[in-house]
C-alpha cells in the first residue's frame, strides 16, 4: 500500500485579505533568463563556451534585457565565457549580465575580477533561510542566518565601491518556500537597510519556489503578503524564481504576477535541476493567447526548438505547449471537424480575432503551419480527412462525400496506424481520379442545338470511351452537357442511374489553372450510390470524367 501517511501537509497562509484573485495579468514582466546558469548546470552535457556564446546571443535576439550568465567564481569555463563576452563585446548596451555568487570573499574577488569592463551587472547572492535547513545543514539560529546574508551585503558593497561600472544587487532567500514568512520578511529587511536602495537605484529581493512544496495559490499568497509587508518597498524590484517540482511552475509564476511579483527568472522550455525552471517561453505565449505583448521577440518558435535542443541536447517533448510537435495536431475525428469548421468561418466572417475550436492561438503567428494540424489515424473522422484534402490539396470534398472517403482511409490506418496527407491523396487518386476501368472516357464534343430545336434537350454530345481497351462511342442530347451524358451512358448500358448532387470548384488560379468536379450517382436498380471525381482545365470534361468514375466506382460499366 502506498504509504502516504509518512508526509505532512505544508502550512498554507491565513490571509483572508488577499487581493490577487480579483486581478488579471496586464502587462509582461521584466524577464530574466538563467538558462546559462541554472538551465546549464542541470544539463548532463553542460554547455562549452561556444555554445553558451550561442545561446546569449540567441537570448539577447529574443529581447531578454536581464541574463544571468553563469557563476564565474565557480569554474574557469563560467570565468572564460563572461571574459568573452566583455572582451568581445557581446553585451549590448541595454542587456544588463547577471553573476551569481556565494558571499565568501574569494568568491567575491573573483566575481568582480570577472565583470571587469561592465558597464553595469547585478551581483546575486543568496543564503538558505527554510526551517529545515537551519535545522539540519546549518544547526543555526534565525539570528545566525540573518547575519550571514547582512555580512555578505557588506562584502559586496566593499567590492562595488571600487567597481566603475553600476552594481545592482539581487538578493534571494534560497528556500523561500520552506521559510517562515516572518522570518523571510526579517531577512529581506535586513538586507535592504544594509545595502541602502533608492527608487532610482533599487535592489532586487528575488523569492525563489526553490522547491515546489504546495499549490500555486499558497505561494500567490505569500508573494502578495511581502509585496505588502516589506520595508522601502518603492526602492525594490519583486522578483520570483519557480521551480516546476509538483508541475505547476507556470501556474505558480502566474499567480505572482498577480500577487505582486514584477520580474520573473526561469528558462527556455523549463530546463533547470529537477523537473525544472519555470518555462518562460509557455508563460509568454500563454499572454500573447490573452492579447498581451509578451514583450519577446517569439515569432518563430521552431528557431527556439533547434538552437535549445542543439545546445542543450535535450529534446522538446512532443506535447509540450506550443512548441511540441503535436501540439496543433487533432487526431480525434470530433477536434477534427470543430478545427475544419472554425478555420473555415474564420475565412467566411473576415473575423480580426482568432476563435477556432480546441486551437488557442494561429499556429502561423509563432512560426508554425497549419499542416500539423490535423492527423490521421484510427480515431480520425470524416472532418480530418476533408480537412487534409482541401488544406493539402485543395480539394472541397462535397459533405455527403467526407463520410465515404473517410472509410476508404480508416480502413488503411486500422492496418498502419497514422495515413501521411501524401498516402490520402494517393488514395483519393486510386479511388476516384484513376478509377478508368471499365470504362475510361476519352474524348467529348458538345453541339448547341438550340436554333434546330424548341425542345428542352437542345444539347448534344459525342463521347469517345474505351470499355476494356476497346474503342467505343455514343451520341446523345439531353437539357445540357451532363444531362446528356448521363442518358447516353444509361442507353449505351442498359442502366437507370439518376445525379442526387452536383459541384464543382477551382483547383488554382491563373491560366493553368484546373477545375475539379464532383458527381454524386445513384442505382436505382440496386440502390447504391457513391461520388465520381473528376479534374480537368475544362469544367465539362471534368463532370464527364466524375460521372464515369462514380459509373465505374457503382461496377455499372462491368454489366455491360
Amino acid at each position: 500500500m502506498l504509504n502516504y501517511k509518512r508526509y505532512r501537509r505544508n502550512p498554507v497562509v491565513d490571509y483572508p485579505e488577499r487581493e490577487w484573485v480579483n486581478k488579471q495579468i496586464e502587462k509582461a514582466p521584466v524577464w530574466c533568463s538563467v538558462d546559462l546558469r541554472d538551465g546549464n548546470q542541470a544539463l548532463i552535457d553542460p554547455m562549452v563556451v561556444s555554445e553558451k556564446i550561442e545561446f546569449f546571443n540567441y537570448l539577447i535576439k529574443l529581447g531578454f534585457k536581464e541574463i544571468e550568465i553563469g557563476f564565474p567564481a565557480a569554474s574557469q569555463i563560467e570565468f572564460d565565457f563572461l571574459r568573452q563576452l566583455v572582451d568581445r563585446k557581446l553585451i549590448p548596451d541595454d542587456v544588463v549580465v547577471q553573476v551569481l555568487t556565494q558571499c565568501r570573499e574569494e568568491l567575491l574577488e573573483r566575481t568582480f575580477e570577472a565583470i571587469e569592463g561592465c558597464k553595469q551587472a547585478i551581483v546575486h547572492i543568496y543564503n538558505s533561510t527554510s526551517t529545515l535547513q537551519r535545522d539540519v545543514v546549518f544547526h543555526m539560529s534565525r539570528e545566525e542566518i540573518t547575519n550571514i546574508a547582512v555580512e555578505g551585503v557588506k562584502m559586496v558593497k566593499r567590492h562595488a565601491a571600487n567597481f566603475p561600472g553600476k552594481i545592482i544587487l539581487e538578493y534571494s532567500p534560497e528556500s523561500f518556500t520552506g521559510t517562515e514568512l516572518d522570518y523571510a520578511l526579517e531577512v529581506c529587511n535586513a538586507v535592504q537597510r544594509e545595502w541602502g536602495p533608492t527608487k532610482e537605484n533599487p535592489m532586487i529581493i528575488n523569492l525563489p519556489s526553490t522547491v515546489e512544496m504546495t499549490t500555486p495559490n499558497v505561494f500567490a499568497d505569500r508573494i502578495e503578503w511581502m509585496n505588502k509587508h516589506l520595508e522601502n518597498r518603492e526602492a525594490i524590484i519583486l522578483s520570483i524564481h519557480p521551480h516546476n517540482d509538483r508541475g505547476t511552475g507556470v501556474a505558480t509564476a502566474e499567480l505572482a504576477l498577480l500577487a505582486g511579483a514584477e520580474r520573473v527568472e526561469g528558462t527556455l522550455f523549463g530546463n533547470g535541476e529537477r523537473t525544472g525552471n519555470v518555462d518562460i517561453l509557455n508563460i509568454a505565449y500563454n499572454m500573447f493567447s490573452q492579447g498581451i505583448d509578451p514583450e519577446l521577440a517569439i515569432e518563430h518558435v521552431n528557431e527556439s526548438i533547434e538552437i535549445y535542443e542543439r545546445c542543450c541536447k535535450i529534446p522538446v517533448h512532443p506535447r509540450h505547449p506550443y512548441a511540441g510537435k503535436l501540439v496543433f495536431t487533432a487526431f480525434s475525428g470530433s477536434h477534427q471537424d470543430a478545427i475544419n469548421k472554425g478555420v473555415k468561418a474564420m475565412k467566411e466572417r473576415n473575423n480580426e480575432y482568432w476563435e477556432v475550436p480546441y486551437l488557442p492561438i494561429d499556429p502561423a503567428d509563432i512560426g508554425r503551419e497549419y499542416e500539423p494540424i490535423v492527423r490521421i489515424n484510427s480515431q480520425s473522422g470524416k472532418g480530418g480527412v476533408a480537412f487534409v484534402m482541401d488544406t493539402y490539396f485543395g480539394f472541397k470534398l462535397p459533405k455527403g462525400m467526407h463520410r465515404e472517403f473517410a472509410n476508404v482511409i480508416q480502413a488503411i490506418s486500422e492496418k498502419q496506424g497514422e495515413v501521411s496527407p501524401d498516402q490520402i491523396m494517393e488514395s483519393f487518386r486510386q479511388e476516384y481520379l484513376l478509377k478508368k476501368e471499365p470504362l475510361h472516357f476519352r474524348k467529348l464534343r458538345v453541339d448547341d442545338l438550340s436554333e434546330e430545336t424548341e425542345s428542352e434537350f437542345d444539347t448534344k454530345v459525342t463521347v469517345v470511351y474505351t470499355d476494356k481497351g476497346e474503342e467505343k462511342r455514343f451520341e446523345a442530347v439531353g437539357n445540357g452537357p451532363i444531362d446528356a451524358v448521363k442518358r447516353g451512358l444509361q442507353e449505351t448500358l442498359d442502366i437507370n442511374v439518376k445525379i442526387l448532387d452536383y459541384e464543382e470548384h477551382a483547383l488554382q488560379s491563373g491560366s493553368n489553372s484546373q477545375a475539379a468536379a464532383y458527381i454524386h450517382l445513384l442505382d436505382a436498380e440496386s440502390g447504391s450510390v457513391t461520388y465520381g471525381v473528376g479534374v480537368s482545365s475544362n469544367i465539362t470534361r471534368a463532370s464527364v470524367r466524375a460521372i464515369f468514375s462514380a459509373v465505374n466506382r457503382l461496377g455499372l460499366g462491368a454489366h455491360n
